[in-house]
């Protein structure tokens, strides 16, 4: 620590070294002006303020004309580059410095105190929160690395009292470590110090700089104050700085989905293999027998019938009357442009559809509809919606806001709207199946699967008063792509409304199958489909990241690909339950030991 104290040079710096220096760099930066640096000051400021004036008015001047803002002429171009252009000057002359002085750079007494001149605990506090620096990034506040000192082995079973390496040695409870996990000293103190409270867990990665580091010490820290062991948890392999503040926060570990491939499926004209995260024994065996059975009898077609994403905002007024009014206003044609382009400016790929609205008394429910590109688009239409609410504030200042979702949307909710007007994905996909594949693949026919579909997907979820629940098992298929393509596996609930249909075609030799499912809520870029193993697994069906030629044809794809599978899905298992075979496979196939040989029940 004392050599923080010391300066650079061999000697001592003394006021005669300073001014030793200060002699040898008289000229100064601001002789390379080609002005008097007042005069250059006083001409960046006035150029800054007046080209911030001119563009505002021009701003407000297409707000009021509903001209698109990116509309630009010669001159307001001119205006933008002198406004970079002073704002950069400024910026270099007045405030680097300053900026750099508050953010940068620690107070200098942080580093010159002495080890025991401050507990351990009390100079963790004084670093960074975690919230404000993305773990990775090089942090002035991390604690030092302390040296792999000892490896904590972990075993299923419990190991003895782990001994601290310190001077009076002190017996923790016996709690397993995660095997391959190294923690030191510094380590130590940090977890001391979460399980009491003094550091806040979610702080770690700031704090420490090293994500897996944090959910190592975080993990410890659980285990400590709950008494119970997570052994059984991943931590190793696993990138847990990829889903810093957008997909888990205070991570301990990873839970093992194994992911199995049905197929080919043969939509469209094309192949894909489809991969399926399930724990549910049979699943991916049954959808890849029906991809089987589709693929001998030609193939099935997919088509898109609607594309938007949906929220609703739910707004007050004092009376009725009111609430009538902004009704009436809102899906009034002559105003949707205004607000759509209003809804528009905030993103590239958010392009707002229709507003249909519902009154509850004074209550106003407006249902948003907008394109999302090739994202799930949840947060780019909550973005458009609140511009539409801050500029209709202007008209309608009595409006009171309650929230900016109504539930009227609906999201991961069974809900009527959902399964009539649709929400993300709307897609029909049908195959006509062979009458010699029905027996040969299916082992059963056609009369059995039309009749059962009747009784069981129509008349009997009829009697269970279903919510676009005239299925099989839709949501088995929906949950282990959404899983495996990353996905929010809660919006099953809505991507799971799917009507399956049979009918005997061509004379009563073949069947013709179809589901329709109008709430499939897909991305292909954005949450989880960015991870790593959920990118393989895009990768793998063509449809990873955004396209490049046509915005959200990679979403599009992926929603038929959805539809698809359940249609192989449900062609399987209403067979497997029409010839009996249902409990049968599922005990052979579930209740199988590990060692048994398993066969596939496509063949």
């Amino acid at each position: 620590m004392d050599s923080s104290r010391q300066p650079t040079s061999g000697k001592p710096m003394n006021s005669d070294n300073v001014k030793a220096v200060e002699d040898e760099n008289t000229q100064k930066p601001s002789d390379a002006l080609p002005l008097h640096l007042y005069l250059t000051n006083a001409i960046c400021f006035t150029v800054f303020f007046w080209v911030v004036y001119f563009l505002l008015s021009r701003w407000r001047e297409k707000i009021r004309t509903s001209t698109p803002l990116h509309v630009v002429t010669l001159s307001e171009i001119s205006a933008i580059v002198a406004l970079l252009a002073s704002f950069v000057y400024l910026l270099g002359f007045f405030g680097i410095d300053f900026v750099q002085s508050l953010i940068l750079r620690p107070p200098t007494d942080l580093w010159t105190v002495d080890d025991e001149d401050e507990e351990p605990a009390e100079r963790i506090l004084l670093q960074e929160d975690a919230r404000k620096l993305p773990c990775g990034q090089a942090l002035d506040c991390s604690l030092p690395t302390p040296p792999l000192s000892r490896p904590i082995v972990s075993s299923p079973k419990a190991v003895g009292p782990i001994v601290l390496p310190s001077p009076k040695p002190k017996v923790f409870d016996e709690i397993p470590f995660p095997a391959t996990t190294y923690l030191g000293e510094e380590d130590e103190e940090t977890i001391k110090s979460v399980v009491a409270g003094t550091i806040p867990s979610y702080s770690l990665e700031s704090r420490l700089g090293d994500c897996k580091r944090a959910a190592a010490i975080r993990r410890e820290a659980s285990q400590r104050i709950t008494g119970k062991s997570l052994s059984g948890l991943p931590l190793e392999g696993f990138d847990y700085e990829s889903i810093l503040g957008q997909c888990c926060e205070m991570p301990v570990g990873y839970v093992q989905i194994p992911v199995g491939i049905a197929g080919p499926l043969l939509l469209d004209g094309k192949e894909f293999s489809v991969p399926m995260a399930t724990t549910e024994g049979c699943l991916v065996a049954s959808t890849n027998r029906g991809c089987k059975a589709i693929h001998l009898s030609g193939g099935a077609t997919s088509v898109l019938l609607r594309d938007g994403m949906t929220r609703a905002p739910v707004v007050r007024f004092a009376t009725a009357k009111r609430a009538a009014q902004l009704k009436l206003y809102v899906e009034d044609h002559a105003n949707f442009e205004t607000l759509s382009t209003v809804f528009n400016k905030s993103s590239r790929f958010g392009r707002l559809q229709s507003i249909k609205c519902a009154i509850a008394g004074k209550n106003l429910y407006m249902r948003f509809c907008c394109s999302t590109g090739d994202a799930m688009g949840m947060n780019m239409v909550s973005k458009g919606v609140q511009n539409v609410l801050d500029f209709l504030q202007n008209d309608f200042p009595d409006m009171d806001v309650i929230g900016l979702s109504g539930n009227f949307c609906s999201d991961k909710k069974p809900a009527a709207v959902n399964w009539i007007e649709g929400r993300g994905k709307s897609v029909v996909c049908e195959a006509i199946i062979k009458g010699d594949v029905v027996k040969k693949v299916l082992k059963t026919n056609v009369d059995a699967l039309v009749e059962l579909n009747m009784l069981k997907n129509l008349t009997g979820s009829a009697m269970a008063g279903a919510l676009g629940g005239f299925n099989a098992h839709a949501g088995n298929i929906v949950t282990a792509i959404y899983i495996a393509t990353g996905q929010d596996p809660a919006q099953n609930v809505e991507s799971s409304h799917c009507i399956t249909m049979m009918e005997a075609v061509n004379d009563g030799q073949d069947l013709h199958v179809s589901v329709t499912m109008p709430s499939i809520e897909v991305g292909t870029v954005g949450g989880g489909t960015q991870l790593a193993s959920q990118s393989a697994c895009l990768n793998l069906l063509g449809v990873k990241g955004a396209s490049k030629e046509t915005p959200g044809a990679n979403s599009r794809l992926l929603a038929s690909i959805v539809a698809g599978s359940v249609l192989a899905g449900e062609l399987s298992l209403m067979s497997a339950i029409s010839a009996g075979q249902l409990v049968k496979s599922h005990m052979k196939y579930n209740r199988a030991s590990k060692d048994a040989a398993v066969s596939n029940p496509s063949k």
